[in-house]
């Protein structure tokens, strides 16, 4: 096969990768095995992946490195051992009785995160977590908590994996496949390796030289739209600045901790209608609010509104190939904003904001770039960067990293389980020591928060702010659709996948009339699909245990 040199972007992750930043993605599964199952779900698991095996190029390519590491490495084919790649744990016997199934993957999550991937193999594990309570239906329960190096993929690659290995039935689907004629190569000699690298760099440089003329207009242009909006906005209307010092602000160790939350996906759709704004702008708000009430609680709150780092897709419609296509924005949150429709409305200025720069920008923002001699240069000031503790003395451009990730809005069955969360798990680095990652899935946005273990161990926190900022938002609902709302008869909040909780907390009157009011300005389309029934037995806010 022909080298397949790593492009500069994908080869970063590997050059920031340190003990203190491991560099994978994933999520954290529930998982609901069918009536009466019987077996290892792990063996299960394994002869699901080596069916589709061929069908993800992703999960057969390891790293080959370039000698003296001079330049990017290169992916060459190779036969993953899936007992290597698919591993069981299994909890204490007394968890099946006296655990919480979410909290019980929460805790395993932030015990397995720190743990560095095999370069040495292709760069993905599997790991299926057994011994958590059983659902209030008596059905068995697993766990799954899967790493995938980001240097292999970004968000929507890992989405597009995913349509490979997931199914939309208990029955898994034949995959027809047409056998490969290629040789597989799983070793590259030197003058191959030095041949392609060099090969690269000319042609990088050339792509530098053609494009340099339009990209400068591009930016000049850019620069002086930005100016101009930024004059006719006015001060506080959502330009960023360096972000407020906070004890996110740190360098990051060893530890992590992990929390995760789901809300109901159609009824912050109706929200966003209610108020002219988008599902971004809605997941923005939640995590903005969230912050603001977390950092009250600890008198940490800045006064100066905090900066999220927001990740761009770059990716053209229908483009599935799994690397990075991705940039990074920033957006102020307005968590300086007591008032939560001021705050919305900052967020909405600031995302169109983003949204007009970044649109002139993706044509030009690159994910390749010359790599000889570059692989030095990062990893040489990764590591003092780390050891100096820079990122505790200098100001930062944002305080946190928030993604949002278009994700299945359907049901969906892992190797006959019934998928019950798809809580994303993504990195933190130094300086900024919290990551909150969301994606939609089947009724509800699943939000997985991944903070250092020493910065925020007490992360849950912050996820069950999310929940009390939800029940904000549904009270900013505008006057005129909470007139009307009033005058129809109150039905009981839905709630994604049954959560028990939902069911027995009774939701505020003005909360009711917001939601019934966010119907009544912008219905809902309806869908004729049928869906299994919700399971009772999966929380899907966080428990308010405290």
């Amino acid at each position: 096969m022909a080298m397949k040199q790593l492009s500069g972007l994908d080869s970063t992750f590997l050059y920031l990768e340190k003990p203190e930043m491991p560099m994978h993605v994933g999520a954290m599964h529930l998982l609901e095995l069918p009536a009466g199952y019987r077996g290892r779900y792990a063996n299960d698991l394994r002869r699901h992946f080596a069916a589709r095996l061929p069908a993800a190029p992703v999960l057969r390519r390891r790293l080959w490195w370039m000698p003296l590491n001079l330049a990017n490495p290169a992916w060459v084919d190779a036969e993953p051992d899936l007992t290597v790649h698919v591993v069981e744990h299994k909890l204490p016997r007394s968890a099946a009785t006296h655990g919480d199934a979410r909290a019980l993957m929460e805790a395993e999550v932030s015990r397995l995160h720190p743990q560095l991937l095999d370069r040495s193999k292709p760069l993905w594990k599997m790991h299926v977590i057994e011994g958590l309570p059983r659902s209030a239906c008596g059905h068995k329960q697993v766990g799954l908590y899967s790493q995938l190096h980001h240097a292999a993929v970004d968000g929507q690659a890992a989405v597009a994996l995913a349509n490979v290995l997931f199914d939309v039935t208990p029955e898994p689907r034949t995959i027809e496949l047409r056998p490969s004629t290629r040789q597989k190569t799983f070793k590259l000699d030197m003058v191959e390796m030095l041949r392609g690298a060099l090969s690269n760099e000319v042609a990088q440089v050339a792509k530098i030289v053609r494009e340099l003329p339009g990209t400068l207009g591009t930016v000049a242009g850019t620069a002086k739209t930005a100016i101009t909006g930024q004059v006719a906005r006015g001060k506080g209307s959502g330009n960023v600045t360096l972000a407020p010092a906070t004890a996110m602000n740190a360098t990051v160790g060893t530890a992590r901790a992990f929390a995760s939350t789901s809300v109901p996906l159609l009824e912050l759709k109706a929200l966003a209608r209610a108020h002219q704004a988008t599902l971004n702008d809605m997941v923005l708000m939640l995590c903005a609010s969230a912050l603001r009430s977390y950092l009250l609680q600890h008198a940490a709150l800045p006064r100066k509104s905090l900066v999220a780092a927001v990740p761009i897709s770059l990716r053209e419609a229908g483009d599935t190939r799994a690397d990075n296509q991705a940039s990074m924005s920033l957006i102020s949150l307005g968590t300086h904003l007591a008032d939560p429709a001021k705050r919305l409305e900052h967020i909405r200025t600031a995302s169109s904001a983003m949204k007009s720069t970044m649109g002139r920008m993706k044509s030009i923002l690159p994910t390749d770039f010359p790599s000889i001699g570059v692989p030095w240069l990062i990893e040489a000031a990764v590591s003092l960067y780390g050891k100096a503790k820079v990122a505790d003395r200098i100001p930062q451009v944002a305080n946190v990293v928030i993604s949002n990730v278009p994700g299945p809005q359907v049901p969906l069955y892992l190797a006959g389980a019934r998928v019950l969360t798809n809580c994303p798990t993504s990195i933190v680095v130094h300086g900024l020591a919290l990551n909150i990652t969301v994606q939609s899935f089947d009724a509800a946005m699943d939000f997985g928060l991944m903070a250092d273990g020493a910065a925020m161990p007490d992360v849950k926190a912050l996820a069950l702010a999310v929940d009390e900022a939800l029940d904000e938002l549904r009270a900013l609902v505008p006057p005129a659709a909470t007139d009307r709302a009033s005058e129809q008869p109150a039905e009981p909040a839905r709630h994604p996948r049954g959560s028990a909780k939902a069911a027995v907390r009774p939701k505020a009157p003005a909360a009711t009339a917001a939601k019934r009011a966010a119907k009544a300005v912008a219905p809902e389309r309806s869908v004729s699909r049928k869906r299994p029934p919700a399971r009772e037995s999966t929380p899907t806010r966080a428990t308010r245990s405290r």
